[in-house]
């Protein structure tokens, strides 16, 4: 018996009999032989951490453009702050923490530079919209590779579903892609306070008094608070969330978010400018396709046209993009 083989069995005795076991995925795309070491979801897991997308997304806007201290969160640590929310969960729940790892790590990977106003950018000028849960399902399916004779890091159909569908209305097929949808709420609404305050946009004493006294007056009292609540009654449960009383708080404090931060002048102050550049560099590349690097002129010319430029764009960092603006439209004796 391999070592997969007796993880397989080990998951049979000791995960709920709700959690997705290994051994019952429903597959791959392409049918690979199984790993004699790692289970399918530990590959996909292992895939993503490997990836050149997941690499970028440490010069990727999480809220605040281009901040100047060091412990502001990035696209990067919000992701691995969702994967250790959600590992907590799926572990107390008896779920399977590999299948949830490996979502929560992919999740975000076709998010754009500059945050959600990058993405909102891009679904205003590209003809079938944008949004960054398509994309990273894209990213992972086509534009990263793990094989050189194949597109695609060929993912489960559970991991694939859980990246797919960790934001919107439609609910992961698995109770483990069930945990990462609300394990991002958690952590961004959460790491958003903490850099909001950070950044002078929010005062602590400003904070909704009420939602505070339920869910708790400090990040992590507050972390804890959600996921005990959210373990408490999701076991045995149809599905996973929080409490009635806790569910209201939670999105009472993420509506206070949105109105005092998210939607703030102050706070987004920039993004006006990175709007304009997500922009003018899809517009230039629309034009000069060729000027973009030869994987993605290569899928221009297959075929993808205008999908190839609104991938590049869409791929690239913060300071990528900037420094790219600046070769495209500013002269040199500016700069």
């Amino acid at each position: 018996m391999s070592i997969r083989e007796k993880t397989e069995t080990l998951e049979h005795q000791i995960l709920s009999e709700r959690a997705v076991r290994a051994s019952e995925s429903k597959g791959r795309l392409v049918f690979e032989e199984p790993c004699d070491i790692r289970t399918i979801f530990q590959r996909d897991r292992d895939r993503i951490i490997h990836s050149k997308s997941f690499r970028r997304l440490k010069h990727k806007t999480q809220v605040f453009l281009s901040p100047e201290g060091d412990h502001y969160r990035t696209r990067l640590t919000h992701t691995l702050e969702v994967a250790q929310i959600s590992r907590t969960i799926a572990r107390a729940l008896r779920l399977n923490e590999d299948l949830t790892e490996a979502i929560a790590l992919g999740h975000d990977l076709g998010h754009t530079p500059f945050g959600h106003c990058g993405e909102y950018a891009l679904s205003q000028i590209h003809p079938s919209g944008f949004e960054h849960n398509v994309q990273s399902l894209r990213v992972v399916d086509i534009l990263e590779k793990h094989q050189e004779d194949q597109p695609g890091l060929n993912l489960s159909m559970e991991v694939r579903d859980g990246i797919l569908n960790h934001r919107g209305d439609v609910m992961p097929m698995t109770l483990e892609g069930e945990i990462v949808k609300t394990s991002d709420r958690i952590a961004y609404i959460n790491h958003d306070i903490d850099d909001a305050v950070r950044a002078g946009v929010l005062k602590t004493e400003a904070l909704p008094k009420s939602e505070l006294d339920l869910l708790g007056h400090s990040h992590s009292q507050r972390i804890n608070f959600l996921i005990r609540d959210m373990i408490n009654q999701s076991l045995g449960a149809e599905h996973i969330g929080f409490s009635p009383d806790v569910s209201q708080a939670f999105l009472s404090l993420r509506r206070f978010m949105f109105e005092r931060v998210y939607l703030n002048l102050d706070a987004k102050k920039e993004e006006a400018k990175a709007m304009l550049l997500i922009k003018e560099l899809y517009d230039y590349f629309k034009a000069h396709p060729q000027a973009m690097p030869m994987e993605h002129f290569a899928r221009y010319e297959a075929g993808e046209g205008i999908v190839a430029v609104k991938d590049y764009v869409a791929g690239m960092t913060d300071r990528y993009a900037v420094q790219k603006y600046k070769d495209l439209f500013v002269p040199n004796f500016w700069i």
